[in-house]
């Protein structure tokens, strides 16, 4: 879906600043976002300057701001990524974009959807993570892909509510090979991990609401 013109041109303005482009650049360049003190060291600008820079790409929906816990005892640290609705006409892998490559490989290798995305999760980054993944870290995943996911804990695992399709037409014309590309991403993704991806529920992709059910691996049952 094309952004309204007034967007696009917001967007282009907030780019039009090199400082801007070149924080933009390096979080786009970054797998799993950038924080703070990353990208003050980068651009060599100080801390105050370089927040108020974010701040104009995050009203420009250009970035999105997270807060991650850092293992300690103190604050949070925020987090910036690529805003998953950014076009690609700024240099950035759009959600589209990101389904093409994964078509390309089930017509490439022959395998179903659901292996192709399994295969694709597995070499991910954050597959890496093993036994350290947790339920947020797929969540974050699946924001990166577009699905503004919601996670809602169980009591034999958890739910993660994708409250938006960013492939609404393309699923709504083929569902089984769509969703079960996410499917498998999901299920790559935590693959030696505590959890287990046990199922996608499928909604209407114009209303989205899909579910991704996953498994404690210590218990036995569904959520």
């Amino acid at each position: 879906m094309m952004k309204p013109t007034n967007e696009v041109q917001a967007q282009a303005r907030a780019l039009g600043d090199p400082t801007r482009w070149k924080i933009f650049s390096y979080v786009a360049e970054s797998e799993h976002g950038a924080d703070i003190a990353e990208i003050t060291s980068h651009c060599g600008f100080n801390h105050n300057a370089i927040r108020q820079h974010l701040a104009k790409l995050v009203d420009a929906d250009l970035v999105t701001m997270h807060t991650e816990k850092t293992g300690g005892r103190g604050r949070p640290k925020l987090v910036y990524r690529i805003d998953p609705r950014a076009e690609s006409r700024w240099g950035v892998v759009g959600p589209y974009e990101r389904l093409s490559a994964l078509l390309t490989e089930v017509i490439r290798s022959g395998d179903d959807p659901v292996t192709v995305g399994r295969r694709v999760g597995g070499r991910s980054g954050l597959a890496e993570a093993g036994t350290d993944l947790s339920v947020a870290d797929l969540a974050d995943e699946m924001a990166r892909q577009g699905f503004d996911p919601l996670v809602v804990e169980r009591r034999t695992g958890a739910e993660v509510v994708l409250q938006t399709c960013p492939f609404e037409t393309a699923a709504l014309a083929d569902p089984d090979t769509v969703c079960g590309l996410h499917l498998g991403l999901a299920q790559g993704l935590t693959d030696g991990s505590g959890y287990r991806v046990d199922d996608l529920v499928r909604r209407d992709p114009r209303h989205a609401k899909c579910l991704l059910r996953l498994l404690d691996h210590t218990e036995g049952t569904s959520p």
